[in-house]
């Protein structure tokens, strides 16, 4: 609908004023498209702090953490005061490009020098700096400093980063202290499981499936929407009930078999079911991400852009599979999930494969 307006627009002489190109900018965005909303950006003859804002933030979450802190210095030069959204954006894409240092350099600077009182969400961009960059113990000390009580996202986002850098002691103190805020949070136990099965602690690992099945946790299951010809598309994961599911699950499997000529082998770790080694493989194979490209290369034009919103956080499997996929397939693919963008091109993904 937003490029249908846009074109509309054009066609009728009509002029971008700064809040429709705000809005165009705040919606290619959230869309993945950050090149269109690039397009947007320098098409418009008048800005405002609001539309720096958005681009920063737009350039930040799609993974153009550089280019976000040089259209931020491009927004001083030009006496633009930023706000506290925009230091958000600034956060994220020092947390993107991997820019500890000059992310506490513009954290204190929001401080100091802009009068800007940070809140949980600028805390939180910290964490996730400092996590992906392996700072664990300086993320949880942060958290224990913090003028406000964390929440569960900041918790969350510093389990992660403990699954991924293994680190598996503060991993169950902040599962722990998790828990205690929401006891029912299924991918707590799915974060911690994975964690204690590459330790092999095979025990703790039935300890908590057991605990799960106790307490009659439910963990959600993965969804995964895309569009095609004006029509929006839902998978689920090893459903069967799309009018092409026959096609799609053959072309999954052919997908599969060309992924393992090429060396691909499925991880296993994050499939919390209690079931052989081969039926896990299987469950991983019909994640809802790989449904949805399935079909997607079964009904879109050669080199056509793959775009997916998924509700929950992709798994490592996935993950590893959409990287080759683009590859082997020569198609882009952008994924929405629960923490992030993640555009995968010829193998390699804009998160850095955190």
């Amino acid at each position: 609908m937003g490029e249908w307006a846009r074109v509309y627009m054009s066609r009728q002489g009509i002029k971008m004023d700064v809040f429709v190109g705000n809005a165009l900018i705040d919606m290619y965005s959230k869309c993945g498209s950050v090149e269109r909303a690039l397009d947007v950006f320098k098409e418009m003859h008048s800005r405002d702090k609001f539309t720096w804002t958005a681009i920063i933030l737009g350039l930040a979450v799609n993974g153009h953490g550089e280019e976000a802190i040089d259209m931020f210095h491009r927004m001083i030069k030009v006496s633009e005061a930023p706000d506290e959204v925009t230091f958000i954006g600034v956060l994220t894409a020092c947390t993107h490009a991997g820019l500890v240092d000059k992310g506490r350099e513009f954290f204190l600077s929001m401080i100091h020098s802009y009068k800007i009182a940070p809140n949980v969400v600028h805390y939180g961009c910290i964490i996730d700096l400092l996590g992906r960059a392996g700072k664990i113990t300086e993320a949880l000390e942060t958290i224990d400093q913090m003028p406000m009580t964390p929440n569960a996202t900041i918790l969350g986002t510093l389990l992660a980063a403990c699954r991924v850098h293994g680190n598996l002691d503060v991993g169950e103190l902040v599962a722990q202290r998790l828990l205690e805020l929401d006891p029912d949070n299924s991918m707590v136990y799915v974060l911690l499981s994975n964690m204690y099965a590459k330790s092999n602690r095979w025990e703790d690992v039935r300890r908590l499936r057991q605990s799960i099945m106790e307490k009659g946790i439910k963990k959600e299951p993965g969804c995964s929407l895309i569009e095609m010809n004006g029509m929006i598309h839902e998978f689920v994961a090893g459903d069967r009930s799309h009018p092409m599911s026959n096609e799609i699950y053959s072309k999954l499997g052919n997908i599969i078999t060309d992924l393992k000529n090429v060396g691909y082998f499925p991880d296993v770790t994050e499939a919390f079911v209690e079931v052989a080694e081969e039926e896990k493989q299987n469950v991983i194979y019909w994640h809802s991400e790989k449904l949805a490209i399935a079909f997607a290369l079964l009904s879109s034009e050669p080199n056509t852009v793959i775009r997916i919103v998924k509700n929950l956080r992709m798994c490592l499997d996935c993950h590893n599979a959409i990287k080759l996929i683009s590859r082997l397939y020569g198609r882009e693919v952008v994924v929405r999930d629960r923490t992030r963008f993640h555009h995968f091109r010829h193998g390699f993904c804009s998160c850095k494969d955190y």
